[in-house]
């Protein structure tokens, strides 16, 4: 992966996305997802807070993503927890489209 001059990661797997699909990727060694909400792309951690789960492999309706094993509920564009099982946020990353590319940035 490429980085940019602002600390962005490269993201070229994203780059097909199509609205509505999700993509987990691992940018720094953390494991990211990718949403594609209406053209829009959003970043997340790919841990639900309750027993790690990949959110990447639950549900994404609109601007909600549904962990795959418990169905708790988080807002993919800023993480945070809004319904099911005891949960907490997830952390959510800067994200930016430039010339066909997404770029990351993610802090530990």
């Amino acid at each position: 992966m490429d980085n940019s001059p602002n600390g962005f990661v490269a993201v070229p797997a994203a780059t097909a996305l199509q609205p509505g699909q999700m993509i987990r990727v691992a940018v720094g060694g953390l494991p990211v997802m990718i949403a594609n909400v209406d053209g829009v792309f959003y970043a997340l951690r790919d841990v639900c807070g309750h027993r790690n789960a990949p959110l990447s492999r639950g549900r994404l309706d609109g601007c909600q993503v549904e962990c795959p094993l418990h169905f708790a509920l988080f807002d993919v564009t800023t993480g945070r927890y809004l319904d099911g099982p005891l949960s907490a946020d997830v952390p959510a990353y800067p994200i930016m489209v430039e010339a066909g590319t997404i770029y990351v940035k993610c802090e530990a």
